[in-house]
């Protein structure tokens, strides 16, 4: 199964927290809880460690997620991945979830316009 996404019909917002809880209002309205309390945890982390970096991985890191979410089908996919990823007992199999997940991931970071260390998005 491909893992490149479909053309979509909500563009990518920009990497700003507004932007992309905005996007998530409109294509996964059941996230904005989960932006709404790590977006609040990361601005704590940031003041705490007078560092703009918690700030900088809760944004990418949701930009990652809005471009996931902008494709049902692989956001499907990569649903349907972790859930098997937690039951699996086979080694290979473990390694081929592994790396279906990691491309997922680092596809959707690439559309996000999130730059990536050694291969993953955060």
């Amino acid at each position: 199964m491909s893992t490149a996404p479909q053309p979509s019909a909500t563009p990518q917002p920009p990497i700003q927290p507004e932007a992309i809880r905005s996007a998530l209002a409109q294509i996964a309205p059941h996230l904005l809880a989960d932006f709404d309390r790590d977006r609040a945890a990361s601005t704590a982390r940031a003041r705490a460690e007078v560092s703009a970096t918690p700030l900088r991985t809760f944004t990418e890191a949701w930009a990652v997620e809005v471009a996931i979410a902008r494709h049902p089908e692989t956001a499907g996919r990569l649903r349907a991945l972790e859930a098997r990823a937690g039951e699996v007992a086979d080694l290979a199999e473990a390694r081929e979830i592994a790396s279906e997940i990691s491309r997922i991931r680092r596809t959707a970071a690439t559309e996000a316009g999130v730059r990536t260390v050694g291969g993953t998005a955060w």
